[in-house]
C-alpha cells in the first residue's frame, strides 16, 4: 500500500505536466519574440517576469491559473515601473469560463489582458499572427 502511494505521489507531477500540448514557456517565448520583448527578466528579489516589454510587465498562465497571473503581474509591475499585463492561454474549449473572471479583476485594476491558444503559439511561430488576441 505504501508503494502504491509513493508511487502515485511521484506521478502526479508528470500527469499534471503532460496535461498541456505546449510548455508555458513555449508560448512566452512565442508572444515575447514577437513583441520584441524579453522573456525571463530577474528582479532583484530573484523573481521572473515572463515577459518585459517597453511598456508592460507581463505574466503567463494557462486559463486555471488566472487569479496567480493577477497577483504576479501586478508585483511585477510595481518592481519594475512598466504596466502590468497577463496573456492567458486557452488549451481547451472550456477555459473560456476564465476568461470573464480575469478581465472583471483586471479591467479593474488596470491589467491590460491577452489569451493565447493552440492556434496562436504555431501562428506566432510561423508569422502567420502578427499579435495575440486583446480581451
Amino acid at each position: 500500500m505504501k508503494t502504491a502511494i509513493i508511487s502515485i505521489m511521484i506521478l502526479l507531477p508528470t500527469l499534471a505536466l503532460a496535461a498541456h500540448s505546449h510548455k508555458e514557456r513555449e508560448y512566452q517565448q512565442a508572444w515575447c519574440e514577437n513583441v520584441k520583448g524579453t522573456t525571463e527578466y530577474r528582479l532583484d528579489d530573484g523573481t521572473r517576469v515572463d515577459c518585459i516589454t517597453e511598456q508592460y510587465a507581463v505574466e503567463f498562465d494557462f486559463a486555471p491559473k488566472w487569479a496567480e497571473s493577477v497577483g504576479q503581474a501586478l508585483y511585477y509591475a510595481e518592481m519594475t515601473g512598466r504596466k502590468p499585463g497577463v496573456v492567458l492561454i486557452l488549451e481547451k474549449a472550456t477555459d473560456t469560463r476564465y476568461v470573464d473572471r480575469l478581465k472583471k479583476i483586471a479591467d479593474r485594476y488596470g491589467i491590460m489582458q491577452w489569451i493565447m491558444t493552440l492556434d496562436d503559439i504555431d501562428k506566432l511561430a510561423t508569422g502567420g499572427l502578427k499579435q495575440a488576441s486583446r480581451i
